[in-house]
């Protein structure tokens, strides 16, 4: 059963992405509730991730808004993050968004560099004739992709 606290929690936007929450996210890891007393855990996206702050601050006000008195935020690394986590509603969001979600499970690659040609699918017509304009886009865990059928940029968060 999910507490209270976890629904509120999950609430918060992430600030890159507002279509998103920390719970689509899957960086929502942990909640404990005793009371008024409230501990979350959440893990970034990747190391020194400047949302963090900002999260770690909203879920720290929605909390204390909602009657929590003692509010506890802490980032958890280990394990890492991985777009493994992002739940299946969050992908769609991002489509719908124009942001192609990541494809693949990050678990099911092998150790080690793997160079392989990647098709990514514009979200805003479905071609895979695509081309990567830069390694990363807006954020580091987004790539910046052209659509050579429509010639619409786009972006596409990377399989972490």
């Amino acid at each position: 059963m999910v507490s209270r606290a976890w629904e509120i929690a999950a609430t918060v936007a992430d600030p890159e992405i507002p279509v998103l929450t920390i719970e689509d996210l899957g960086i929502l890891r942990a909640v404990e509730e005793d009371g008024t007393k409230v501990r979350v855990r959440i893990t970034p996206t990747y190391s020194g991730c400047p949302a963090m702050d900002a999260i770690r601050d909203d879920v720290t006000d929605v909390l204390r808004d909602s009657g929590y008195e003692d509010v506890r935020v802490e980032l958890v690394l280990s394990p890492a993050w991985t777009t493994d986590w992002m739940s299946e509603k969050g992908k769609s969001k991002l489509r719908d968004y124009g942001i192609t979600p990541p494809s693949g499970l990050a678990a099911a690659r092998p150790a080690g560099p793997v160079r392989v040609a990647l098709a990514v699918k514009c979200p805003r017509c479905d071609s895979l004739d695509t081309r990567e304009l830069a390694r990363f886009g807006s954020t580091s865990c987004k790539a910046l992709y052209e659509c050579r059928a429509c010639l619409e940029p786009f972006d596409y968060f990377k399989v972490l």
